[in-house]
């Protein structure tokens, strides 16, 4: 449950980023991040270290890889940007798509139920249909391309 709270901090930090156009607009991805994740673990009051250490190695591996991230999330949804994409199901796969890329020690399963369970209590049922479809796709084009190298697929 530990691991699940701070997906959804996750979720919450990306979103806001998201929010604020970070995502077009940062040219160095990691710069300020602590002082932005000071501010956010003073909002939320988390004092589990657990979490927080969690949180933020997903945080801060999502934004220093977010432009591959990305284009390979375009790349798989067929017909779908990025921006006609709801926000919340943007950064849920943004996430995701981390773990199952550049984390080999988090089973593909594992995270891609985590992402289906945060969709379903943040957006809707069809959005976890919508986000299982590429999670899925993404989960097995990586495989089939050598998943024992990080970040394989090409965008």
């Amino acid at each position: 449950m530990k691991r699940r709270k701070a997906r959804e901090y996750v979720l919450q930090f990306l979103y806001k980023l998201d929010f604020m156009d970070f995502f077009k607009k940062s040219p160095s991805p990691v710069a300020g991040l602590s002082g932005a994740l000071q501010n956010f673990w003073e909002e939320t009051g988390e004092d589990d270290t657990k979490v927080r250490a969690f949180t933020e190695e997903l945080i801060a591996g999502t934004i220093e890889n977010f432009e591959k991230i990305d284009s390979i999330i375009e790349k798989i949804a067929e017909k779908w940007t990025l921006s006609r994409m709801a926000a919340i199901d943007r950064n849920i796969l943004r996430a995701a798509t981390y773990e199952l890329l550049f984390r080999k020690d988090i089973p593909n399963a594992v995270t891609i139920n985590e992402a289906l369970e945060i969709a379903k209590k943040y957006s809707t049922a069809e959005s976890a249909s919508f986000i299982n479809g590429i999670l899925d796709k993404i989960a097995r084009e990586n495989e089939a391309q050598g998943s024992d190298t990080p970040a394989t697929i090409k965008p």
